[in-house]
């Protein structure tokens, strides 16, 4: 098993990240365990504006700003919070609003890999995507990625911008996107399973090995607020 990926063929990542939308609920141990999930290897963390409404973001700027060098930190736009009369929201002005305010949380120029975060019914995907490379030109994203999308979605698009990853739901026990993966796989695009661990079939060491041995284009980024429990997901590439 390669033990790394190059998302986009720019990103060099260890193939197993974590995923920060369960450290929202106590700051202090949710930045104790991004610090440990750094010392442990990870260079691939993952975040949404949407976790804790910006404070996932704002947890990992706060026990990590100035990030060490190789750690890659994507997040992702195109959701409401639930306190908005759109629960999602994928019309442009509102994804510059979105990319520029988490910039400001995680205090970076420029976010290396932003996603969007579901399709937005009322909006064309392509209108979505293409405001993305908009503001991948402006320097503000270096590269582009979906959420939650089928595999047509991602061929509507491509259609006007570069994809680099696909971050869908995804596990032993739930396999409904595997012709989504195909395609990456094909393509060398990064896939990105969230709740990879699913219904807790085996032991999570396990579960993460036999994704990692599924195909080596997935990047698995399972989510605690245990540091126990990354310790123990960090077993699958010990």
């Amino acid at each position: 098993m390669n033990p790394t990926f190059s998302i986009g063929g720019e990103l060099e990542v260890r193939r197993l990240g974590f995923g920060a939308m369960r450290i929202v609920n106590d700051r202090v141990e949710g930045a104790r365990v991004v610090r440990r999930a750094v010392e442990l290897g990870v260079t691939l963390i993952d975040t949404a504006d949407i976790y804790g409404a910006g404070v996932s973001e704002e947890v990992i700027a706060d026990a990590l700003y100035p990030y060490p060098d190789g750690l890659v930190i994507t997040t992702k736009g195109g959701l409401g919070y639930g306190l908005q009369d759109r629960l999602r929201d994928a019309r442009p002005e509102r994804l510059r609003e979105a990319c520029e305010a988490s910039l400001r949380r995680l205090k970076l120029e420029r976010i290396d890999l932003y996603q969007l975060h579901r399709h937005d019914p009322d909006v064309p995907l392509e209108e979505s995507v293409g405001a993305l490379e908009e503001l991948r030109q402006e320097g503000k994203i270096r590269l582009i990625g979906l959420s939650n999308m089928s595999l047509g979605q991602l061929r509507a698009a491509q259609s006007v911008a570069r994809i680099v990853s696909v971050q869908n739901q995804y596990n032993r026990g739930l396999l409904v996107s595997d012709d989504v993966l195909d395609a990456c796989e094909a393509e060398g695009i990064a896939f990105m399973p969230w709740s990879p661990l699913g219904e807790g079939l085996g032991d999570a060491a396990t579960e993460l090995r036999l994704l990692l041995d599924r195909s080596p284009v997935i990047l698995p980024i399972p989510g605690t607020s245990s540091v126990a429990h990354l310790e123990a997901n960090m077993q699958a590439v010990a």
